[in-house]
């Protein structure tokens, strides 16, 4: 972090949960490593350490992930009160700057132009408006098309919540037969009642977006009846 001076109390000690390691020989996966660590820092830690933790919960699902995240933020803030720098992509943490009056919101600046984005090495008070993973990637040299495809499937993901709660506006007849000359098999009725019973709300993003493709698979088939 650039600075011309920092005025930092006595500390005892100092934990760090930085980056992604796994231990396979003991059969720990990087997130098990990652919450021994954790788990070791919330067990050890006082008041008097200075505690740095790099995005916990990424090694899981989202909401598995946003809740430990979540869990372990609070429980810093509350029970140990350590001076901490906590950096995650989960923008829904910044809401704990408006619970609690020791938390302070702090990002990297950034400068766009266009597609292109800059890095300003800056720090500025107040969270970030969004997440730069897809440039990031654009700047490592991926190739365009997976670059596209990512933006294609964000917009998926953002408008999910959206979607799912125009199918469910849907009347319970929304898949009668329509007045055409389309045949509804008895094989294709089924199909399309699985997707009526579907439970959105236990999907993760993957399964929607794998179920999505299937659904379009399934119409370009109807289309050509």
């Amino acid at each position: 972090m650039p600075a011309k001076k920092a005025v930092i109390a006595l500390r005892d000690r100092v934990f760090a949960r930085v980056g992604a390691s796994d231990d396979l020989a003991s059969g720990h996966s990087t997130f098990m490593v990652e919450m021994n660590e954790v788990a070791n820092i919330l067990n050890q830690a006082t008041r008097s350490s200075l505690v740095i933790l790099d995005e916990v919960g990424r090694g899981t699902s989202t909401y598995d992930g946003l809740s430990m995240a979540w869990a372990v933020s609070e429980y810093l803030v509350r029970n140990i009160q350590a001076k901490t720098l906590f950096a995650t992509h989960y923008h829904e943490l910044t809401q704990l700057d408006n619970v609690y009056p020791t938390v302070r919101n702090i990002s990297v600046a950034v400068k766009e132009k266009g597609e292109e984005i800059i890095f300003l090495h800056k720090m500025v008070k107040g969270p970030a408006d969004k997440s730069y993973g897809i440039q990031v990637g654009r700047l490592a040299g991926l190739p365009d098309s997976v670059i596209k495809r990512a933006k294609e499937v964000l917009v998926i993901l953002e408008n999910e919540h959206l979607d799912r709660e125009i199918k469910a506006e849907l009347p319970d007849d929304s898949w009668a037969e329509p007045e055409s000359d389309v045949i509804l098999t008895p094989e294709l009725k089924k199909y399309l009642e699985s997707i009526i019973e579907l439970k959105l709300d236990t999907l993760t993003p993957l399964e929607s977006l794998n179920k999505l493709y299937e659904i379009q698979e399934a119409l370009h088939i109807l289309k050509k009846i």
